[in-house]
């Protein structure tokens, strides 16, 4: 019989752990709470749970810092829910090895949707897929690099069918701008989002039914991208 997935919920607001606790145990969660850094690093090692609910605002160390203690030595999925909002705050997360980021307030069924969505698939940069996958009407073979939407093979690029296959090898996680640059250009293109600015776009117009309402290729303002189906 598998066990049940255990989460770790790193959070010193005690309303957040009254209310998120009972929530994720009544979904069949296994469940330990955190109010520290220290407490949340320790219970880590001790517990090895399957996914990290982590705040940023912890009152001995910046979240970002346990999100990059945690990423060193596990490939366990970590969301951040935080009340800091800015630009800056979800991209830090992100680029420390954060899987996805929810703002306080936030719905229950977001939460919940949040966390499958990342028990199911890690972070998969290199790791080449196989077969095919099936995702609204797209049906996207990798082995054979082919892309057919609705019965109709589409023409993409070999650059925009690495994107599509990086997105939908991490559905329903937000890769960053940098994180996809690296995957798709190399090291050296970082610095440069007006490559994947306009293979976004491009890729867009292959795939998407309305562009200008991206259903599969959606934005995370300025912060990365993300696949949904």
């Amino acid at each position: 019989m598998t066990r049940a997935a255990r989460i770790l919920l790193v959070d010193d607001e005690s309303a957040i752990q009254r209310s998120v606790t009972p929530l994720l145990g009544s979904r069949g969660y296994e469940v330990r709470a955190a109010s520290t850094a220290a407490q949340a690093l320790s219970e880590f090692d001790a517990w090895a749970p399957d996914l990290v609910v982590l705040d940023l605002g912890l009152p001995d160390m910046e979240g970002g810092e346990v999100c990059r203690r945690i990423r060193a030595k596990s490939e366990a999925p970590i969301i951040v829910l935080s009340a800091r909002g800015a630009e800056r705050d979800k991209v830090e997360a992100l680029d420390r090895g954060a899987d996805d980021y929810i703002t306080k307030p936030f719905g229950p069924e977001e939460l919940l949707a949040r966390i499958r969505t990342a028990l199911r698939r890690g972070f998969k940069p290199d790791e080449p897929e196989t077969g095919q996958v099936e995702a609204g009407d797209l049906l996207i073979d990798f082995d054979r690099r082919r892309v057919v939407r609705a019965g109709e093979e589409l023409r993409l690029t070999p650059k925009e069918f690495d994107l599509l296959a990086l997105l939908t090898r991490n559905a329903g996680r937000v890769l960053t701008h940098r994180v996809i640059l690296k995957a798709i250009w190399g090291p050296n293109a970082v610095n440069q989002p007006e490559h994947l600015w306009v293979l976004v776009r491009q890729l867009r117009k292959r795939i998407e039914p309305d562009p200008s309402h991206p259903r599969y290729v959606q934005s995370e303002p300025w912060v990365g991208y993300r696949f949904g189906s």
